[in-house]
């Protein structure tokens, strides 16, 4: 005999089956049962097609948000956006071209009728083996504050666009604990970072006034595939998963590592009515890291 089975438990069923898809292929998964913070919100996420781009856009969605992956890579975003569900479009964009970016905006708004939030994550890190400042190719750094600081504006711009008029609507940055302390990473992409909390700022002066709020997230090193990328280039014989628990191994907080879920979830939060009365903030996830530095003393009884 064949038994009937209940409605809210196939949405469990569903749910759960979700969740251990992205488990297995992405080595993340979030809760479904938190209730839909961004319900009714739609997001553009550049550099959305993998990494802490494609980590927030899967927790935007499991939050209600239909979003938008903007990205430059065509092979991966596409099948990202499939892999997301029907909440989610890929549109092309490189966050160079000013047009590129009010493009990928348009295209919100023309399919969805609005744009609540935007989140400007793409960006690079430079070249895998940081030269002394003195070897400086500024050529390079160039590159990188085009993708990391232009494109950032070029977003912010295009939101505000859109979000002033509507007066609400958030926007984030993603920065890094690289724009917090000197020594962290390539001087290009310290730079870059140090300038997105100040842009946040600025920018947080005059959106306020229009009920836009914007925000930051300076993270700790995740290995996403960019860092496993760069980190392979300055280890040529080591395999990922010695690079994965060399990175996972920096962190000071013990017991926990930084992975792209948590800042992810960040996001969420930034973007939700949970951080109404947040502009203007750098949320730095990183564990405490950059929040103290000990003094390595020698221990007494072995001197």
């Amino acid at each position: 005999m064949l038994r009937s089975v209940s409605r809210p438990r196939l949405l469990r069923d569903f749910k759960g089956n979700a969740a251990n898809f992205f488990l297995n292929r992405f080595g993340y998964a979030s809760s479904t049962s938190r209730g839909g913070r961004l319900e009714g919100k739609v997001a553009l996420i550049t550099g959305g097609a993998s990494g802490l781009g494609r980590a927030a856009a899967y927790e935007f969605i499991q939050e209600g948000a239909k979003v938008i992956i903007a990205d430059i890579n065509t092979q991966v975003g596409p099948q990202t956006a499939l892999d997301l569900g029907p909440q989610a479009n890929f549109v092309y964009c490189d966050v160079t071209s000013e047009a590129q970016v009010a493009e990928a905006v348009d295209f919100a708004v023309a399919h969805h009728g609005q744009l609540d939030i935007m989140y400007n994550n793409a960006g690079i890190p430079g070249p895998s083996i940081p030269p002394s400042i003195a070897d400086l190719n500024l050529d390079e750094f160039d590159r990188v504050m085009q993708i990391n600081v232009r494109g950032t504006i070029a977003g912010i711009k295009h939101a505000a666009r859109i979000m002033v008029p509507a007066k609400s609507g958030s926007i984030l940055c993603t920065a890094s604990i690289s724009g917090l302390m000197g020594g962290l990473g390539p001087h290009p992409y310290t730079v870059s970072k140090f300038a997105i909390p100040g842009i946040v700022k600025s920018a947080a002066s005059e959106l306020c006034r229009h009920g836009v709020r914007i925000n930051c997230i300076s993270p700790f090193v995740v290995p996403t595939p960019l860092v496993m990328d760069q980190m392979a280039v300055f280890y040529p014989g080591a395999g990922r998963e010695w690079i994965t628990e060399m990175v996972n191994g920096l962190g000071e907080l013990n017991g926990a590592k930084c992975e792209e879920v948590d800042v992810a979830r960040a996001a969420v939060f930034l973007a939700s009515n949970d951080a109404k009365y947040v502009t203007g903030h750098n949320l730095v996830v990183d564990g405490g890291f950059t929040c103290f530095k000990q003094l390595r003393f020698p221990i007494p009884d072995q001197i």
